[in-house]
C-alpha cells in the first residue's frame, strides 16, 4: 500500500524540529520515543495517518506499506537531519527501532559498489528474495528502507512477495520439507539484538501463516543443502516470484516490510553504473525495527 502524507500534515511537519535521538543500548531510547510521539501526534492528521500505516503492515491482508515522504526529501533534503527524525518517528509508531550493526549507526547506508558482488544489496544485479538477518534467532520484526537517491539510469525496482501465500501454494511434501531444521545461510559476528545464531533453521519457523519464512534465495547457491531441501526451497523460490509485486521507490518513499508476511528483493539497476558518479548513484538507508524490547548484548 502506498500512503501519501495529508497536505496539512505535510506543511506542520516541514516547520518541525524534532530533537536528536539517543539510543538505549542498540534501540531508539524510550525517551527519545516519547518525545517524537509527543511532538507528531500534535501535528494534524498524524494519529489517523498511522492507523492507516499499521492497517497496512498489520492488518488481514497486509504486509508492507510504502510512506510517501518525497514533498517533505524535498523542502529539508532527503539526507537532511531534520527529515531523518522525521523518519524515525514514523518507524517508532510502528516498532522500536535498532541497529544490530555495532559498527553503523542506527540507519545503514546501502549504496552502489559496482565491484562488488552483484547479488548483494549494495552490487548492482538482482537481488532475489529474502528475509534480514535470516540467521539470527530473533530477526527484525520489520525491514525498512528510505529512498534517498533512485538510481538515476532508472532501474533497481523493489520487489515484494507474501511469503506465507507462497507457502499455501506449495504440496504439503515441500511443506513437510521446508519445516526441518534442514537449512542454512551466511556468518554470524558481531551482532547485537537479533538473538544467537540459528543453525541449522527451518524455514518455516512458527505457526502456519504467522512465524517468519526463513528464507533467502541465496542458500540455494551458496549453502550445502541436502537434495530434498534445496528442491523444497527452489520451489518456494519459484512460487515467490509468482506472486510478486514490482514498483520503483523514488526519493522520500519509505518501504516498511513486515517479515513476518512479506519478503523482500530488487531488481537488477541499469546497465552503465559504472559510468554513474559514486555520489549519484542509488542510495538507500536501512533501519531495522523490532516489537518487543531489544537485548544490548551480542549474539
Amino acid at each position: 500500500m502506498f500512503i501519501d502524507i495529508p497536505g496539512d500534515l505535510e506543511a506542520a511537519l516541514i516547520d518541525l524540529t524534532l530533537p536528536r535521538w539517543k539510543l538505549d543500548g542498540p534501540a531508539l531510547a524510550p525517551s527519545t520515543m516519547e518525545k517524537y510521539r509527543t511532538e507528531l501526534t500534535a501535528g494534524p492528521r498524524f494519529a489517523e495517518t498511522v492507523v492507516t500505516l499499521r492497517s497496512a503492515l498489520m492488518g488481514e491482508g497486509g504486509g508492507y506499506a510504502v510512506l510517501r515522504l518525497g514533498n517533505l526529501a524535498k523542502a529539508l533534503g532527503a539526507d537532511d537531519d531534520r527529515f531523518l527524525r522525521l523518519v524515525t518517528g514514523f518507524a517508532a509508531e510502528v516498532a522500536t527501532p535498532f541497529s544490530p550493526f555495532p559498527q553503523w549507526p542506527l540507519w545503514k547506508d546501502i549504496g552502489v559498489k559496482v565491484d562488488k558482488d552483484p547479488g548483494k544489496s549494495s552490487g548492482i544485479g538482482y537481488n532475489a528474495f529474502h528475509m534480514d538477518l535470516v540467521n539470527g534467532t530473533l530477526p527484525p520484526d520489520y525491514t525498512t528502507l528510505l529512498c534517498v537517491r533512485p538510481d538515476p539510469l532508472g532501474g533497481g525496482p523493489s520487489i515484494l512477495s507474501d511469503a506465507h501465500a507462497a507457502v499455501a501454494r506449495l504440496s504439503e511434501d515441500h511443506r513437510a520439507v521446508l519445516a526441518e531444521s534442514g537449512y542454512s545461510y551466511g556468518t554470524f559476528y558481531d551482532l547485537h539484538g537479533v538473538g544467537e545464531e540459528y543453525k541449522p533453521f527451518p524455514i518455516l519457523d512458527g505457526d502456519p501463516g504467522e512465524g517468519f519464512v526463513r528464507f533467502t534465495a541465496k542458500m540455494l547457491q551458496r549453502s550445502e543443502l541436502r537434495q530434498e531441501h534445496a528442491d523444497a526451497a527452489r520451489a518456494l523460490a519459484e512460487e515467490l516470484v509468482q506472486g510478486q509485486v514490482s514498483f520503483m521507490l523514488q526519493a522520500g518513499d519509505y518501504l516498511i516490510v513486515n517479515q513476518r508476511r512479506f519478503l523482500h528483493g530488487r531488481e537488477a539497476l541499469h546497465s552503465g553504473q559504472e559510468q554513474v558518479p559514486a555520489a549519484h548513484r542509488r542510495l538507500l538507508l536501512q533501519l531495522f525495527l523490532r516489537t518487543a524490547p531489544c537485548a544490548d548484548s551480542a549474539g
